[in-house]
């Protein structure tokens, strides 16, 4: 029974990073306990793919050459990213996993459309990136009574440009900032109870917040001046359970809360002459992520898996670097093992929620909206090797 829980877990944790085309925020790979709940040696390396489609249709007149109706085009290119993971023993008792992955990222490019079209399309067009590193060092301590208790450091590094046409300065009168990469330290901490005989497991993980001071430069027609602002990327919570329900039968699903709040990027010539008062990024509402699945062990060498996860609409306006509002996910997944090696893929397809913006201020009032991005989609690609010895 344990080696079928950890199978699932393996799959189900696969299936997540595949989900998070367009989640609340800018998640990119979501944070997962599971290595920690493997068996003896094990290690595993992972890359998964997405390709999401994204494009609006403009609500406003911007201009004599931006007309209302104007389509911006898929401003959001494939993206890819790897993970890794090493779980040992120490004791009967406890156990470590070191893990690198990749949690937070943005890839935003509306394409220079000539001068005509799209408002922010015009002359060079607009692009906004983000990228993250971290890296985990955890450990997990098992009482008698089913009860395991685990926690670790991570040291994260993020680091993000942004080109954004609005006739504010800079090369084809862009306004343009570059934050070189910061490293900080967080922590996550959790426990679980578990029942092997039925492959029941509920674990309950926090992940800190950290905070970082970025430094680069800004550029405006006044010319490039240095900057320094502050950035938190935010604190989660993470609810996962899963139970036997049948021999050869599994369920889970999980809750994740993520304080989406506390992220601001608010460079200080951008807001102070560029939109004066508000910041380049930030976000109004947190966001809860709900997952719910299901897994079949076939025989000793195929498992199959799908599940579904949702996270609701918040409303509102969202930024024209990040127009999406909510999502619904459908993954399926497989695990195929060979002696000690298994081999897990999995795909996933996103039904991204439909999305308003809001138009830039100046030269807009604030509260006009921009456009709308409906019936967009993502379509991601999961594959995992791991080795036990």
């Amino acid at each position: 029974m344990t080696r079928f829980t950890t199978t699932t877990t393996a799959i189900a944790a696969l299936l997540a990073t595949t989900t998070l085309a367009y989640a609340g925020g800018i998640e990119r790979q979501g944070q997962s306990p599971a290595i920690l709940f493997q068996d003896g040696t094990y290690v595993e390396f992972g890359y998964t793919y997405v390709d999401p489609d994204v494009s609006g249709v403009q609500a406003i007149v911007a201009g004599a050459t931006s007309p209302s109706g104007s389509v911006s085009g898929d401003i959001t290119p494939s993206y890819s990213y790897a993970s890794f993971g090493y779980r040992q023993d120490i004791t009967e008792e406890l156990s470590f996993a070191l893990i690198y992955d990749q949690p937070i990222g943005a890839n935003v490019n509306y394409l220079p459309n000539g001068g005509t079209g799209y408002f922010y399309g015009t002359g060079a067009g607009s692009q906004a990136e983000i990228s993250s590193q971290a890296l985990t060092l955890a450990v997990r301590y098992e009482f008698a009574e089913n009860i395991s208790v685990y926690g670790g450091l991570r040291a994260v590094t993020a680091s993000g440009n942004v080109a954004l046409f609005n006739g504010s300065g800079g090369g084809a009168a862009r306004y343009q900032m570059e934050a070189e990469s910061d490293y900080e330290l967080g922590y996550m901490i959790g426990a679980a109870y578990e029942r092997p005989e039925i492959a029941l497991r509920v674990a309950l993980t926090y992940y800190s917040a950290t905070d970082h001071t970025f430094t680069g430069t800004e550029t405006t027609l006044g010319g490039v001046v240095p900057t320094t602002f502050n950035t938190t990327i935010p604190q989660q919570l993470l609810l996962e359970a899963q139970s036997g329900v049948a021999e050869g039968t599994l369920v889970f699903g999980s809750i994740r809360w993520v304080d989406w709040t506390e992220f601001d990027i608010t460079p200080p010539t951008y807001t102070a002459g560029v939109s004066p008062g508000n910041s380049l990024v930030d976000y109004d509402n947190d966001s809860f992520t709900y997952t719910l699945g299901g897994a079949r062990v076939l025989n000793d060498t195929w498992t199959v898996l799908g599940s579904v996860t949702y996270e609701a609409q918040t409303g509102g306006f969202s930024g024209n670097l990040g127009p999406t509002d909510g999502r619904t996910s459908i993954g399926l997944g497989a695990r195929y093992t060979s002696g000690d090696m298994t081999i897990t893929g999995g795909v996933n397809y996103t039904f991204i929620g439909d999305a308003t913006t809001e138009a830039p201020t100046p030269p807009f009032p604030a509260g006009t909206t921009f456009a709308n991005f409906n019936d967009n989609n993502a379509l991601g690609f999961g594959l995992r090797v791991g080795y036990s010895f």
